[in-house]
């Protein structure tokens, strides 16, 4: 067993693999990569954790379980422009910095072992990425376009909505409830940056809507929020996402979402409204305030035009009209049945998988997004402990 060799010190690894990378690409660091997240090392976390969980899959889960853990991942890379290339790149500064870290330890089995698991993770991932990118209709990593910024709606205190209509007059692919897109910034120095925001419906057929909290210190959220202007251009990326709704399952649906991850969840909504709007849904969302609520009005009358609709409001600044937020599910009558979507902070997250399954709901049917690098790791598994 050749795991616990690697994986003892995959944290220190993957560390010395970006050091590696970037001092051999150094575009990689400034136009792919999200700095913020390599400064404060959480990059360089997902990385250890994502290939320590792929490699404990290949030895402790059924295969067919790979491919559903890597779905995530190469969404992410699909709608960063990632094509198979970079893979062998990647091969080389990892086995370099495995060499490295370990020395003698890295024996020809070792070596071999570790070979056989990577290019595994590889191949998963270049197969899905070239799907997706089928489906998008586009060549691989052919995924930027033009949008023009018909209009901006400050949304709360921290937030902003931004309207987006193609800039070539094609029409803009139709996105699944869940999906997001990457939007890319580009820098008076030349460097670029690449976030994702969730795609809604905007207020006219065939118009896209990006609600964007604004992060403290962030590099990205402040220019889109406070800089950007109707007429501005943006360039974004078609759609993808690895966390969608099954469209395809009647079940009852229950929607759990905390600040802007509402935008999820009003995705799904609206697609409700417009393919499937006797399906049974429960929604609760909670925010700090009214004030806070992004799309607050728009939001709540689609809930509720829902006709098997059920909308839980819950404000953790008690307003004395709505219920508790810091106790999100008290009074809710959940479905035993319901195929569960939840979006917010990882700690949110968290304590609602821990109270829906001691509820008795299945851990298979509860389904989260986070857009942090590797934080849905360990979350969204039928194997997974309770946080």
């Amino acid at each position: 067993m050749t795991l616990p060799v690697v994986g003892a010190s995959i944290g220190v690894i993957s560390e010395v693999f970006y050091e590696k990378l970037f001092a051999a690409a150094p575009s990689l660091r400034t136009n792919l990569f999200n700095s913020a997240n390599q400064a404060d090392r959480s990059q360089q976390q997902a990385l250890a954790s994502s290939v320590a969980s792929f490699a404990t899959l290949l030895v402790t889960q059924e295969p067919d379980d790979i491919d559903a853990i890597m779905s995530r991942i190469a969404a992410k890379h699909a709608s960063l422009g990632v094509t198979s290339d970079l893979y062998e790149v990647v091969r080389t500064h990892l086995f370099a910095a495995i060499v490295e870290v370990l020395g003698d330890a890295v024996t020809p089995q070792v070596a071999a072992a570790w070979n056989e698991v990577y290019s595994l993770m590889a191949n998963s991932l270049a197969e899905q990425e070239s799907q997706l990118y089928r489906n998008a209709g586009v060549a691989a990593g052919q995924v930027w376009r033009q949008a023009l910024v018909a209009a901006r709606e400050y949304d709360g205190q921290h937030s902003a909505t931004l309207f987006l209509r193609p800039l070539d007059g094609k029409p803009f692919r139709i996105h699944r409830p869940g999906q997001y897109t990457s939007v890319r910034i580009r820098f008076a120095d030349g460097t670029e940056q690449i976030r994702q925001y969730t795609v809604t419906h905007g207020r006219q057929t065939g118009e896209w809507a990006l609600s964007i909290k604004r992060v403290p210190g962030g590099l990205v959220s402040p220019i889109l929020v406070d800089q950007v202007e109707e007429g501005d251009q943006l360039t974004i990326s078609q759609p993808f996402g690895g966390v969608v709704v099954d469209n395809d399952d009647n079940r009852p649906l229950l929607l759990v979402s905390a600040g802007i991850g509402v935008t999820n969840t009003l995705a799904t909504l609206q697609y409700l409204a417009t393919y499937n709007p006797g399906r049974e849904v429960t929604i609760i969302h909670v925010e700090r305030s009214a004030y806070e609520h992004v799309r607050r009005i728009e939001f709540s009358a689609v809930a509720k035009s829902l006709p098997n609709s059920q909308l839980f409001l819950r404000y953790t600044d008690f307003d004395g009209e709505h219920e508790d937020g810091r106790n999100p599910l008290t009074r809710v009558p959940l479905p035993s049945n319901a195929q569960t979507y939840v979006c917010g902070p990882i700690e949110f997250m968290r304590s609602i998988r821990r109270e829906l399954i001691g509820a008795g709901l299945s851990p298979a049917a509860i389904h989260f997004e986070a857009f942090a690098p590797g934080s849905w790791l360990g979350l969204e598994s039928e194997h997974a402990p309770v946080p």
